[in-house]
């Protein structure tokens, strides 16, 4: 399937950062008047080597490129660069780049992307001459937008969160099923608006990157661009998100900003207030929020594409329902958590924002099929209504929860979710994205995601899929021995494992998730490790780096011939 041909991108300017322009151009580099100009360093069978396009390029601006190699050590290293300044005349080139794009990977490409970003400088435009296969051009681009993201001035403006919407009538009503969009589904008030100025083109960021390639005429290589920009926008929208102070974030907030997300998208949603959640049955979602004046919010998020091409082969003739943890900040309720673990709560809800980011791409890529979201959003604060360890809540569908720790609101939630995903919704595949353990981390750091799941196929795709986007994800079991764990004597589950003492807080809490899955395929990623980053790195930002989407988006959309499987050992 060639994505990205059909549907324009959607304008999202007013609502999230804007990426940088990624266009393809044939022809002397000089037409391109751009300041800087950058050529790539390969890694070959003898060694690092340029191309004869690379060597005529240096020649006109009176650099030998083949001498750089021997006089500054250059192996092209994937993402490694070298600035050569030129101190050229007003107009002329003014910075040579050398940029490291290694053995030619997909993945290789991305990182030479993020880092030709990082390291371009203040000019508006950049000029690239490069020719990498297609999939390499998607990945190059993707690499580009990815590593332009910046954020600035997170405050808001007015200082307070987005008041509530007015209900028909005048009154101040809890359930805002009723969500307002203006008609173009972007005037965003002045609060949101302020609330992450994140924009390629800021300071040393390029507006353009221009890539002077043969391709530039080619209907697929336009096709890949559009695609990598799709997908860069859904990581932006996540990014942005995640990023945004819990002092406005709230699940109100978050509600709105998906709704106005998801419709600039194309997209249908609807949202759930807390009294409806109540009524329906949502007992997880009730119970989490009960402690905050903040209510909870479940957001629905749908997108049809039955009339985009393609066939049943990825899993298109299915309904795929995703889930996500919308935890807008987590102070651990009852069961608090210590200060320095409250630092970076305001990250907790990068699953759902992660589901919101990925559904808005599926227009554009053109993905077949059905795919619905779910947002499962609370905060978790304590308070004289806070739930408390000890107590028994009911979860969608009849099952019994005792809680015996507040700080394991996450699962809850999702609880809700998943139930309601297999019940109310038919679901044929389910997947679900939350910042759920810290015990994850500890088992695999800071750059690998865990998965579980109870289907091999639905394990192996999402492997292959994070894999030839670049996330990296490693499949861990799901414990039987441990099961009985989650035994509770007053209700059918516990919602941490203290009947047993196992360990195994990851494996534990995704075997009480898989209670709620109905049987039908499924999949858990946690992302606790995986969704914040202390630092820029490559195509990762500080922040949270808005995991998910591009392994979702690859599962939903694979990528032909363009699959680096990450390891997967049997679950």
């Amino acid at each position: 399937m060639t994505a990205g041909g059909s549907v324009p991108a959607p304008a999202f300017d007013d609502l999230i950062g804007v990426p940088p322009e990624v266009i393809l151009r044939s022809g002397p580099v000089g037409d391109v008047a751009a300041p800087v100009v950058a050529v790539v360093l390969a890694v070959g069978d003898d060694g690092p080597v340029f191309d004869e396009v690379a060597r005529q390029v240096g020649l006109d601006v009176g650099v030998p490129l083949d001498r750089l190699i021997e006089t500054e050590s250059l192996r092209g290293d994937a993402g490694s660069v070298l600035s050569v300044p030129l101190g050229g005349a007003e107009g002329a080139v003014q910075r040579l780049l050398v940029v490291g794009v290694g053995a030619g990977r997909p993945a290789d490409w991305r990182g030479a992307g993020a880092a030709l970003a990082r390291r371009g400088g203040s000019a508006s435009r950049l000029a690239l001459v490069a020719s990498p296969p297609i999939d390499g051009l998607r990945a190059l681009a993707e690499g580009i937008v990815l590593g332009s993201y910046r954020v600035r001035g997170l405050l808001d403006r007015a200082g307070q969160a987005r008041p509530p919407v007015a209900a028909p009538g005048g009154r101040d009503d809890l359930n805002v099923n009723e969500v307002s969009v203006d008609e173009s589904g972007l005037d965003v008030d002045p609060v949101a608006d302020g609330v992450a100025e994140v924009a390629a083109g800021g300071e040393g960021l390029a507006r353009e990157v221009v890539v002077v390639t043969d391709l530039a005429t080619d209907a697929d290589a336009r096709a890949a661009v559009r695609a990598a920009r799709a997908v860069g926008t859904a990581v932006y929208i996540a990014r942005d998100l995640v990023n945004t102070p819990s002092l406005v974030k709230s699940p109100e907030w978050l509600a709105d900003r998906a709704v106005r997300i998801a419709t600039a998208a194309g997209l249908t949603a609807s949202v759930l207030g807390p009294r409806e959640l109540a009524e329906q049955g949502f007992g997880g979602l009730t119970a989490v929020g009960q402690g905050s004046p903040r209510p909870p919010r479940l957001v629905r998020i749908e997108y049809d594409g039955s009339g985009a091409n393609g066939s049943g082969d990825h899993g298109a003739d299915r309904h795929r329902v995703l889930v996500g943890k919308g935890i807008t900040f987590d102070s651990g309720g009852l069961s608090l958590k210590p200060p320095v673990s409250m630092i970076g709560m305001k990250t907790d809800m990068a699953g759902a924002a992660a589901v919101l980011g990925t559904m808005t791409a599926l227009p554009v890529l053109g993905v077949p099929g059905r795919v619905t979201g779910l947002l499962c959003l609370a905060e978790n604060m304590i308070g004289a209504a806070a739930m408390r360890p000890g107590d028994v809540i009911t979860c969608w569908g009849g099952t019994t929860v005792e809680v015996l720790n507040t700080d394991a609101e996450g699962r809850l939630v999702l609880a809700d979710g998943l139930a309601y995903a297999a019940g109310a919704l038919g679901a044929d595949v389910i997947v679900d994205l939350a910042t759920l353990t810290g015990a994850i981390a500890v088992a695999l750091g800071r750059r690998t995601a865990g998965l579980f799941s109870s289907d091999d196929d639905l394990a192996q795709a999402l492997s292959a899929a994070a894999g030839a986007a670049g996330e990296a994800l490693w499949r861990l079991p799901l414990t039987e021995d441990y099961r009985p764990a989650l035994d509770s004597p007053v209700a059918d589950l516990a919602n941490i494992g203290r009947a047993l003492d196992v360990g195994g807080g990851s494996i534990t809490a995704a075997l009480f998730l898989r209670e709620f899955a109905g049987g039908r395929p499924w999949a858990h990623l946690d992302i606790a490790g995986t969704a914040r980053a202390d630092s820029d790195d490559g195509e990762i930002s500080r922040g949270g780096t808005g995991w998910g989407v591009r392994t979702l988006l690859s599962w939903l959309a694979p990528q032909p011939d363009a699959v680096e499987p990450s390891p997967t050992p049997a679950g």
